[in-house]
């Protein structure tokens, strides 16, 4: 097999830019009223970024401010190629600083803790406190630690990783991965919908068994799963029957794949058939809505936040828009793709609303590449409108890799992943 290269061709990198930001052209914004005013961006990964950066684009002469806690955006996407081996930590990791320099955003370093939607202000940790005319809330997701009993933040930290947030988690468990011996078994938990990034754990599964395969032949893989299916589940299946026969066992939750409880001491894990022990355990625990969106009010009960599809505005305060992983977003997934898109809509949704005109109608658009091996990649895509009971998507829209697909056409798909990623970063921080 040839090497997964981090270097891209001028043709991946414009295939890129075409599938993360082609189906959106800029919406013409008419200037009926000087917008002025301030936008206050609380998040800055690939929707709150990308909301700050078009809502400037659409209206220069508002002042937007970026608050986010993290000097640098390590990307969860191609974190699995970082487990795989075949990415780095750095090759993943973005400054913000081009937001500033390129496109006129204030970033604030700090992290948001309160939101008065009354007084429209967002207090920072610090004491200080930034006044808004709208607030765009994109803090992505929160870890539920007490999703899984005996599990904890500590033992996340320590023997049992979530790697759910790219960064010290990808390396500790990559660590891991290289210290545990050949023979071992890997095991892999992955929770119920809804989760960020719904094929996320089985291209997990896919890469650590490239690392595996390579480098630790007799090892397994167990996936304990909460769900009965999951995403592009015959095109994971068939690669991983081609390229690592009798490598990987998963085990649905009607079989006793959901996993009841850990011992994080014995690296043991009880799932509903009976316990299992790994030399590497990683769990994947439930979700909710980033915690300052909690904390302001902007959740429902079950922790995610509703918003009018065709703005993704929020249905609990004015002015208010909530978008990415912590939004209730109907038929579309919790990606990457799906915040820079959703990010595009709030903000002509934010300057036509500054400026007193009508905003586009929505569109959104979903791609989400994956690798099987670093030659063998598979994709779904599909194409959004709001509707009567939410976000919905467009019939024949979009659809998945075809599963008779040959090896050239994986290997034409591994180096559309590398188009995509590219694109995406570029057009999320310019």
């Amino acid at each position: 097999m040839s090497s997964f290269s981090p270097k891209f061709s001028r043709r991946q990198i414009l295939a890129g830019a075409t599938i993360a930001a082609g189906s959106f052209a800029i919406p013409h914004i008419a200037r009926a009223q000087a917008a002025a005013g301030r936008v206050v961006v609380i998040g800055g990964g690939f929707g709150g970024a990308t909301a700050a950066r078009y809502i400037k684009l659409f209206s220069p002469d508002t002042d937007v401010v970026l608050v986010e806690r993290d000097a640098n955006y390590i990307t969860c996407p191609f974190s699995n190629y970082v487990l795989g081996g075949i990415r780095d930590i750095n090759s993943i990791t973005h400054r913000r600083d081009p937001l500033r320099q390129r496109h006129g955003v204030r970033l604030v370093r700090g992290e948001a803790s309160a939101v008065d939607t009354t007084a429209r202000s967002v207090r920072l940790k610090d004491g200080s406190s930034l006044p808004y005319d709208r607030l765009v809330v994109a803090p992505g997701i929160e870890l539920n630690f007490g999703g899984v009993a005996g599990w904890s933040e500590q033992a996340a930290n320590t023997v049992m990783p979530h790697a759910w947030k790219a960064g010290a988690q990808t390396l500790l468990l990559r660590k891991q991965l290289e210290a545990m011996p050949d023979g071992g078994t890997v095991i892999v938990a992955p929770p119920a919908n809804p989760f960020r990034c719904p094929p996320g754990p089985y291209e997990r599964v896919s890469m650590i068994a490239w690392y595996l395969k390579t480098k630790k032949p007799k090892s397994k893989i167990l996936v304990l799963d909460a769900k009965d299916a999951f995403s592009k589940q015959g095109l994971f299946m068939a690669g991983w029957e081609s390229q690592y026969p009798g490598m990987i066992t998963w085990v649905a939750g009607k079989d006793g794949g959901k996993v009841e409880s850990v011992d994080p001491k014995s690296m043991t894990v009880t799932a509903g058939f009976g316990k299992e022990k790994g030399a590497v355990v990683n769990i994947i625990p439930p979700q909710t809505a980033g915690k300052i969106a909690l904390d302001a009010g902007l959740a429902e009960s079950n922790g995610w936040c509703a918003v009018d599809p065709a703005s993704f505005a929020s249905r609990k305060a004015a002015n208010v828009y909530v978008l990415g992983d912590a939004s209730i977003a109907g038929a579309m997934p919790k990606s990457g793709t799906a915040a820079n898109s959703q990010a595009k809509v709030v903000a002509a949704q934010v300057a036509a609303g500054l400026r007193g005109v009508t905003a586009p109608a929505a569109v959104f658009h979903n791609t989400c590449y994956s690798l099987v091996t670093p030659d063998y990649g598979i994709s779904v895509t599909g194409t959004y409108r709001p509707g009567p009971q939410g976000v919905a998507e467009v019939p024949s829209s979009g659809g998945v890799s075809p599963g008779n697909a040959n090896a050239a056409q994986r290997k034409a798909e591994a180096d559309f992943t590398l188009g995509w990623y590219a694109g995406i970063i570029a057009d999320t921080f310019g």
